[in-house]
């Protein structure tokens, strides 16, 4: 689909011009370009909208509030003295997962094992107050500085909530409701999202909005480092690499994923590199030669590759959905599967993986790499 350059400069006069009282309109479009450039298996298109699981967007407030509610030092998200709609909620779950583990603790509880029973109602009212907060304030004033009326650019689907049984992220996906942008608007943020992103746009305008905020006390570099902080830290992706290289060592033989050469000595290669996918899920973890794996780096295999090798990927894939059902089936079905069944996961997944590297190799223009 061909971009006309008035949507460009409507993206660019929203970002620039749009009236913002707190950082919830930053918050909205870094998610929606954070799910659009993660190529999620849940878009849809309908005619000449996209749409999107509110849930995802959810999932998303989440990850960037946390560690700035969570941080020592104030990060002002609100002019005025005024509150977050969600703050004392949050600062709740926040202080909950302080003895836990904190942020990493969470998150690895919200996509693997569901959140503990003991904080769900407390989860539950902040999921729901954060729902509520996105879709009636910034969805809903977006796009005023165009001469437009209320959601003229997003709109939104809620559905009925009832208390669940468990909730995680895949929950969240399927009972919170959809939200859509107008399809160019997709395609602007398919192509150029990791500029909109960009320190010099979103981030850098959320983190001088606090810096001005708090009336010059804090410095940007504070800020920054609060705003971009990841709930994967390298302590996880030791563990998993840990788990993985126990479950391959009780299997016995080992054979490179890109060579099939038998090896005693291996790394556990990001099949998607971590520096660009931020992904630490079984699947995307795979034994290789440590030379192999040198010379892969931050590169993306072609989708020949993947169909080449992909007698040995899914030999791992099966051994891993084996050995940790659970975490390998959730993991599996929110980032290759989206809402088709798991009953035919080993083809859709390697068809939604080879499409996913040609997304970054066609459309994000990281290199290739093939062996």
């Amino acid at each position: 689909m061909r971009i006309n350059s008035e949507t460009f400069y409507n993206i660019s006069k929203i970002i620039e011009r749009d009236s913002k009282a707190t950082t919830y309109k930053f918050a909205l479009l870094r998610g929606v370009i954070d799910i659009v450039q993660d190529n999620s298996p849940f878009v849809h298109f309908v005619e000449d909208r996209v749409q999107f699981p509110t849930g995802l967007l959810i999932e998303k407030w989440l990850l960037y509030y946390y560690p700035i509610m969570g941080s020592p030092i104030e990060l002002p998200q609100i002019n005025g003295r005024s509150n977050l709609a969600f703050r004392s909620q949050l600062g709740k779950l926040i202080n909950s997962y302080g003895p836990r583990g904190g942020f990493s603790a969470f998150y690895n509880d919200l996509k693997d094992k569901g959140i503990p029973q003991a904080l769900q109602p407390d989860f539950f009212e902040l999921t729901k107050i954060l729902r509520n907060t996105i879709t009636k304030m910034p969805m809903k004033y977006i796009g005023r500085s165009l001469g437009h009326g209320f959601y003229s650019i997003f709109q939104f689907e809620n559905r009925p909530l009832g208390r669940p049984p468990k909730i995680d992220l895949e929950y969240l996906i399927g009972h919170y409701g959809t939200f859509s942008i107008p399809r160019e608007y997709y395609e602007a943020f398919k192509v150029l999202g990791s500029f909109i992103n960009g320190q010099d746009s979103l981030l850098f305008k959320w983190a001088a909005f606090s810096v001005n905020a708090s009336g010059g006390n804090l410095s940007m570099e504070t800020v920054l480092d609060k705003v971009l902080k990841g709930p994967i830290t390298e302590r996880n992706i030791t563990e998993s690499k840990r788990l993985y290289r126990s479950i391959l060592q009780r299997e016995g033989a080992v054979h490179c994923v890109w060579t099939g050469k038998r090896i005693s000595n291996y790394d556990i290669d990001h099949v998607l590199p971590f520096s660009i996918w931020k992904n630490n899920d079984l699947w995307n973890l795979l034994p290789a030669v440590p030379r192999i794996n040198n010379q892969k780096r931050d590169k993306i295999p072609s989708p020949e590759t993947i169909e080449r090798q992909k007698p040995l990927i899914l030999e791992y894939w099966e051994m891993m959905h084996e050995d940790q059902g659970d975490r390998f089936q959730k993991e599996f079905q929110v980032a290759l599967l989206g809402h088709r069944s798991f009953s035919h996961w080993k083809d859709m997944g390697i068809a939604k993986l080879q499409d996913n590297c040609s997304y970054l190799i066609e459309q994000r223009g990281f290199q290739v790499w093939t062996i």
